[in-house]
């Protein structure tokens, strides 16, 4: 274990010395997991899937929570073959007030006209519908959006800055509710959206200015000492669904754990990755609130982690992934005009329109610098 594991690991590789197992994921700043993704140079592992897991009944696939083993990131050549596994998790959705919502008799919307409906009626009450810390966790809220509204191919395509995908019906109804729920955000967000001031945003949820708020497990630590309303206590859910039987997502980052193609002991380090499946491993990991995306995970759970895992076992799809990584387009940022431009739908200095154009055309530049 160490903190800077690439600098650690890289100089044995180099004279070819490669460990059994790594655990590491993407999105490190030195991109060592995505190095190997791009050289080929990993094991496949989706026989582990079908292995039975050490000193028990079930297969490592029966215990994962489904979509975990079908995203980029865990099979990342597009041909269906398993190559990272997914390890610890941290789900991302709404979170609110479960004592207010306790004291007015409100439910928790579960489709988006609930939604509408109930900041209606908070209105009225002087309270808003929604605030966000910064429109940096749109990332989160607009991956979600785009599997309610398209599924998870669609979200694929849009990932991949497929030509057109922003012109279609689905991604239209992921852009009329971002839209709308601008109409609905508490005006002091945009001034205080930023790393200095964030926590004014996310103290709203707390003092009942705003209902909602997109945000991960962490937000509990990072508010733990701040003031609230009596009666206080987090509640927290998925998006809401788009109609009565659609489906609802809450979006998850997770780490990634692998087998370099060149591991002296590929079989050993197979059986071994399949343990960590196991009631045991997982046991000896959730002391430390480290959760893997085992299915009833969740009932051996304790507080608030307990409510925050059990999103995916309450009917909740598990949605991950993100834009895909490109050579640097000069003067192009994805995130920055996806999620940047959000500030400027609440204050009203851009139009939808406005928005979606310069996403066409972001997602238009950067398509031709895919990373293969």
């Amino acid at each position: 274990m160490d903190k800077n594991l690439e600098d650690v690991i890289g100089p044995g590789m180099k004279s070819g010395d490669f460990p059994d197992v790594i655990h590491l994921a993407v999105g490190q700043p030195k991109g060592l997991t995505e190095t190997f993704v791009k050289d080929n140079n990993l094991t496949d592992l989706t026989d582990v899937l079908y292995m039975t897991v050490p000193g028990e009944s079930a297969t490592v696939g029966d215990k994962i929570i489904p979509g975990f083993t079908d995203t980029s990131i865990t099979n990342p050549y597009g041909d269906g073959k398993t190559y990272l596994m997914p390890m610890f998790y941290s789900p991302c959705g709404l979170f609110y007030n479960a004592g207010l919502f306790e004291q007015k008799g409100w439910d928790v919307p579960k489709t988006w006209d609930e939604m509408w409906a109930l900041g209606d009626k908070a209105k009225a009450e002087g309270i808003s519908l929604f605030a966000y810390p910064t429109t940096g966790y749109f990332d989160a809220l607009f991956y979600a959006l785009l599997n309610e509204t398209g599924g998870p191919e669609f979200f694929k395509s849009a990932m991949n800055y497929t030509d057109g995908i922003w012109q279609t019906p689905e991604a239209a109804k992921a852009f009329d509710v971002v839209d709308k729920l601008a109409s609905y955000t508490e005006k002091t967000v945009p001034a205080n959206g930023n790393k200095d001031n964030y926590i004014k945003n996310q103290q709203l949820i707390l003092d009942n200015k705003a209902l909602f708020m997109p945000n991960g497990t962490w937000v509990v630590g990072e508010m733990e000492k701040a003031p609230r309303a009596d009666g206080f206590k987090w509640g927290f859910t998925a998006l809401p669904a788009l109609s009565q039987d659609g489906d609802r997502y809450s979006y998850t980052f997770f780490e990634q754990i692998w087998v370099p193609a060149k591991a002296e002991n590929a079989d050993l380090a197979k059986q071994f990755i399949a343990y960590l499946y196991s009631d045991e491993a997982a046991s000896i990991f959730a002391k430390v609130g480290a959760v893997q995306p085992i299915k009833g995970m969740s009932d051996k759970l304790e507080g608030d982690n307990k409510l925050f895992y059990s999103i995916y076992d309450s009917g909740a799809k598990a949605a991950m992934g993100a834009f895909s990584t490109t050579d640097p387009v000069e003067g192009v940022s994805i995130s920055d005009t996806v999620f940047g431009t959000v500030d400027s739908l609440v204050n009203k200095s851009k139009t939808k329109d406005q928005w979606i154009e310069a996403i066409t055309k972001a997602s238009d530049a950067l398509r031709g610098a895919l990373k293969n």
